[in-house]
């Protein structure tokens, strides 16, 4: 079904031969883009990109940075959208005030600004701004169009700043993976089916992290645009960097049927063009899959899970009670070799695209979803919204008892449609980590998710909640044909890239707030141990949670104080006493660190207040799997933290957060315990220096000393630039102080 090619291979005659010494890396189509946008080598990229994106959970911590560090207008078209905290109603006014700035803020640099309801980010960005051969960053981890022939990568908020502010993103040259793909899906395989498989082939090896994967071959021509993209943004759940597929007419007639033609290019590798590895995928191979709680690559096809479904659904419930201490009872959802779900929900980016609810309901035409399960659709934007009710597709769900929402990216992470306590629900969306469904289990609280295709969830929703296959039904696919019509967006959507207006004002909400001072790096740095995480994943919504704390992502002090509450909810009393010994460290009153610093000074390293920084450091094996939300880190910054501990960073995009927001990366294989003080003599030099190994010293909490060496990883003068001033805004006002000098 899936084979993996851990060699560099060549493109010939539509197939993938081993190399033979004579391909050329420049003839793959990524390639060809990077070299478009890159003003560096061929090494060491520095790329702009053609148009950025932000939703309304990340869009005002970005332009608030920006405005900081010296923004007049948006260089490039932005778009802000408004499909996070649409529905969430945490916190008062506070999210409508959101919006409010944001369209204050388009009318100031220039922005474009896509109102609530109207479209999640994902759905405008194909449907409007998506073109063969651009590049296009965005502060969603989901930011791929690669289906479209548009390489997008999603990056925390810092990474946009720099482009806002006319700065290169900066990486050296990913690995490209040939996805070579064959044959065509059977009837009632998805999209999603496809993805499930891919992740679950290729997530824990590390196969294709940080790479870029190109996808190739006649199984292309197969597959829609929607199913297309349907893959594509589920590439993120891969842990590659960014995505891009061969165009052909499919991709023609979607631009052309959204009036942008000439946004069209046919994009096909070059015979003899090198690829660094390979997966091939037989698209007739697939079958109906399920990922089971809590990640998008515990991948089983139907049949398999439901064969063995007591003691797979024992295995989620001993993880849930090592990993989360919760008791969650699955095993009684088995009935008579049956299993039976909760709730059920198409939504997002991935799940509301017209072909997924047009089949969906095909499925349900003529039948119900019943009493006991409820089924909620959210088409992915108005247009799609309107061709829906033009087929008649919205009163055929309607009529089966599916329930019709506005786009909203909530069921994604946890501010729509949770489910009851130990519910289980089934869901076309992008992720089920572990409480992403909106449980909190230190309130007694827990539910899961499982990510299915859109047709077996429908088929379920027909046969009352019992796990179903598409395939395993009978059922009319009919294929409406779609009929675009963007006239939502042109009675709502404010267009205001290149009509900047200086003198416009910003309308700041009470719960808008800058970002707190934030310190320079000193020559040593002085950190305590405040978390160790032994899990052997981390993800961003561990470290920040993301439905509950949506709302407060304008304010960086409220925020802060949710910082690894779902994972360590001592974490931030301890960062708390620590910000407090540094306080006092300030004031000349060592007394929290006097046995630490006599036994420093024993081993050579003089530790005085003025040359040296008190912060406190999480501890983890590998953390930052997951959203590229910048807040992951940030919060820890404003809480006092100066550096990560890990074994190794699970994304390229968590350790570029750190980085931006001046904490160190640091990579170890030491163990640390809660209390430990571990200083870095002379890390200042050594960072502007070039170093990328550390020494340190650790003075256990148990009162042993011993030596402790760290590493960096690679670093760009750029980066180490940034982490000496202490984050990339100190960075830019040293840079516009300089200018004016």
């Amino acid at each position: 079904m899936i084979k993996l090619i851990d060699s560099p291979v060549v493109y010939r005659g539509g197939a993938l031969v081993k190399d033979d010494g004579t391909g050329r890396r420049e003839g793959t189509i990524s390639a060809r883009i990077l070299a478009a946008h890159n003003s560096g080598d061929d090494k060491n990229l520095r790329l702009k990109f053609d148009a950025l994106c932000s939703h309304d959970i990340t869009y005002v911590g970005i332009i608030q940075t920006a405005r900081m560090s010296g923004l007049r207008e948006f260089p490039v078209p932005y778009v802000l959208t408004n499909c996070h905290n649409s529905l969430c109603a945490v916190g008062g006014t506070i999210n409508e005030d959101d919006h409010i700035f944001g369209l204050s803020a388009a009318k100031k640099y220039g922005g474009i600004f896509v109102p609530a309801h109207e479209a999640v980010i994902h759905a405008y960005m194909r449907e409007r701004m998506a073109g063969c051969g651009k590049m296009i960053l965005g502060s969603d981890s989901h930011t791929r169009y690669g289906a479209l022939g548009t390489m997008a990568i999603g990056e925390g908020g810092p990474e946009l700043v720099k482009q806002l502010l006319g700065l290169t993103y900066d990486i050296a040259r990913p690995d490209v993976v040939a996805v070579r793909l064959t044959g065509a899906p059977k009837k009632g395989v998805g999209p999603q089916d496809v993805a499930i498989a891919l992740i679950g082939a290729v997530f824990s090896k590390g196969f294709v992290k940080n790479k870029a994967l190109e996808f190739i071959g006649d199984g292309v021509g197969a597959l829609s645009a929607d199913f297309r993209s349907g893959i594509d943004v589920m590439t993120t759940e891969t842990t590659c960097l960014t995505s891009i597929w061969r165009t052909d007419e499919t991709i023609r007639e979607y631009y052309k049927q959204r009036g942008r033609e000439d946004d069209f290019t046919l994009l096909e590798p070059e015979e003899g063009a090198l690829y660094d590895c390979a997966i091939e995928l037989d698209l007739s191979e697939i079958e109906p899959m399920i990922a089971l709680p809590f990640h998008p690559s515990n991948a089983y096809t139907l049949r398999e899970f439901r064969d063995n479904a007591p003691d797979l659904l024992r295995e989620v419930e001993k993880y849930a009670a090592e990993r989360i201490g919760a008791r969650l009872d699955l095993t009684s959802k088995c009935r008579n070799g049956a299993v039976t779900v909760d709730q059920a929900v198409i939504a997002g980016c991935a799940g509301g695209t017209f072909e997924n609810l047009a089949a969906a309901a095909d499925i349900l035409r003529g039948r119900s979803t019943g009493t006991s399960l409820q089924l909620s659709v959210y088409p992915m934007s108005a247009p799609v919204f309107s061709g829906l009710l033009d087929c008649g597709a919205v009163r055929v769900l309607s009529n089966a008892g599916a329930v019709i929402r506005t786009a909203f990216c909530g069921p994604c992470f946890g501010a729509g449609d949770v489910p009851g306590n130990g519910g289980l629900s089934i869901r076309h969306s992008t992720r089920n980590f572990e409480n992403r469904e909106g449980s909190r289990p230190s309130d007694g609280q827990i539910a899961c998710v499982a990510l299915m295709d859109a047709r077996s969830i429908a088929a379920t929703a027909a046969n009352g909640g019992v796990l179903t296959a598409a395939d395993e039904i009978e059922w009319d696919d009919t294929a409406p044909e779609f009929v675009y019509d963007d006239a939502p967006y042109r009675a709502r959507v404010y267009e205001g890239f290149g009509k900047a207006d200086p003198d416009a004002p910003l309308v700041f909400g009470p719960n808008i707030t800058d970002w707190p001072a934030i310190p320079k790096m000193r020559e040593n740095l002085l950190l305590r141990v405040v978390s160790v995480i032994t899990d052997p994943v981390t993800t961003t919504d561990e470290l920040i949670p993301s439905g509950e704390s949506s709302s407060y992502r304008s304010n960086p002090i409220k925020l802060s104080r949710l910082t690894l509450s779902r994972k360590d909810p001592a974490y931030v009393g301890r960062a708390d006493a620590v910000a407090a010994e540094a306080a006092a460290f300030e004031r000349g009153d060592d007394t929290a660190f006097a046995d630490a610093l006599r036994v420093f000074e024993k081993s050579g390293a003089a530790v005085t207040r003025d040359d040296t920084l008190v912060a406190s450091v999480v501890v983890a094996r590998r953390p930052g799997d997951g959203s590229a939300r910048e807040q992951a880190a940030s919060c820890q910054r404003v809480l006092g933290g100066g550096a990560n501990i890990a074994r190794e960073y699970a994304t390229k995009r968590y350790r570029s957060n750190l980085i931006n927001w001046g904490m160190l990366p640091l990579l170890s294989d030491e163990s640390f315990a809660v209390g430990d003080v571990v200083l870095l003599p002379d890390v200042r030099s050594a960072v502007l220096g070039g170093a990328v190994a550390l020494r340190g010293i650790v003075y256990g909490a148990d009162k042993t000393v011993r030596e402790a060496s760290f590493s960096l990883g690679e670093l760009t003068d750029e980066e180490r630039a940034i982490l000496a001033a202490g984050c990339l805004a100190n960075r830019m006002k040293e840079k516009s102080e300089e200018n004016n000098k």
